[in-house]
């Protein structure tokens, strides 16, 4: 994995990057692989005394399941004495296969594996980095795991963070927890997967990220795009996009109001998730994204065809989670600190960390 762009002098070590991988293992009905598979990180460039260049950081991450897979995976000439021909619904393995011409899925399911979010999550540990010296916070938790939802109407803050991240389903309500898990235990128990939705809130985020006068730097546009392409996620809301959809304009907007005391603006309310026209409002940023249940299922009952005979089949079955959503949180969290640092970075530029700060702060300051 390779970041470019971070200014020089920011903290960074490899202990912060593992401290977030572990987060990525997090959850009630992650499969046992997240207990026997270890992400052995190594800094390759772009870090020297525990503080970055400014050249690009180069992270490697190594997993200790891979000398498994050496001769499976090898790039030497060969071929593999069990390809898998029957691909799974609601996978890439057979668009992809028809795309690219294999006749084996692994040809596509390696890399469009979810394994692949953990580079992203050590890009993202970056990213975080470089936001927290601007006062941004990035936190997630699940709001719904299946039929489960919370209905709390409180979002945590980042000191409610490590409280999250110990609930077995990182769900913030209490209330909600145990419907969680419960919704969880049946799905296992039928050897099926589950599906949910996770939040992600942005605190301290400076007005201005974004654009309104380019259609692909619009801040709600990136951070929509950035959740999609996290795997298994069919749909992302911003703010309360979805609700508002069916409301009247008088009650579909934040109300503006002048503060005279720290003289600047604030909303009465956070519809729309702390963007408009495309352009961060400096309120609280608030995004979700929905992961449909995994396609590989403990107990294959997905009808396939055999690409080879044509014949109708179940697909194949890989090593599985029961469901993936309070990892993908984190992921998620991942993927805004992302859009966010590289808008940042495009506001206020800087070589340095020093510099990249003082342009914050002399930005803010001229606000008011």
């Amino acid at each position: 994995m390779v970041v470019e762009g971070l200014p020089a002098g920011l903290p960074l070590t490899v202990e912060d990057v593992q401290g977030e991988l572990a987060r990525r293992r997090l959850g009630y009905g992650r499969g046992p692989r997240m207990r026997f598979e270890q992400d052995e990180v190594t800094l390759l460039g772009g870090v020297r005394h525990g503080r970055t260049l400014g050249s690009p950081v180069a992270i490697e991450i190594g997993n200790t399941e891979w000398p498994k897979w050496e001769q499976e995976m090898s790039p030497a000439p060969g071929r593999t004495e069990k390809p898998l021909t029957q691909p799974r619904p609601g996978h890439a393995d057979l668009a992809g296969m028809q795309k690219y011409g294999f006749t084996d899925a692994r040809d596509v399911l390696e890399r469009a594996s979810a394994r692949e979010t953990a580079a992203r999550v050590a890009a993202g540990t970056c990213a975080k980095a470089l936001l927290s010296t601007i006062d941004v916070s990035i936190l997630s938790h699940i709001v719904q795991m299946g039929a489960a939802a919370s209905k709390a109407t409180a979002r945590p803050t980042p000191a409610d963070l490590a409280r999250i991240d110990e609930s077995p389903v990182r769900c913030f309500d209490a209330a909600a927890e145990d419907a969680m898990i419960g919704e969880v235990k049946a799905a296992a128990k039928d050897g099926d997967s589950l599906g949910g939705v996770a939040e992600v809130l942005a605190y301290g985020v400076p007005v201005g990220l974004g654009s309104h006068v380019h259609w692909d730097r619009k801040l709600d546009a990136l951070l929509a795009q950035a959740l999609m392409s996290i795997q298994a996620v069919k749909a992302v809301e911003i703010g309360d996009g979805v609700e508002v959809a069916a409301r009247r304009g008088s009650e579909a907007h934040d109300p503006i109001t002048w503060v005279d005391a720290t003289r600047e603006y604030a909303r009465d309310s956070d519809l729309a998730g702390g963007v408009e026209g495309g352009i961060s409002t400096g309120t609280l940023l608030a995004a979700r994204a929905y992961m449909k249940p995994l396609a590989t299922l403990n107990r294959p009952v997905l009808k396939t065809v055999d690409v080879n005979t044509k014949e109708e089949t179940v697909s194949f079955k890989e090593r599985t989670d029961v469901t993936a959503v309070p990892a993908m949180g984190v992921v998620a969290e991942t993927m805004v600190a992302l859009v966010l640092a590289g808008e940042a970075v495009r506001k206020f530029g800087g070589d340095s960390v020093d510099e990249f700060v003082r342009n914050h702060r002399a930005y803010h300051d001229s606000l008011a």
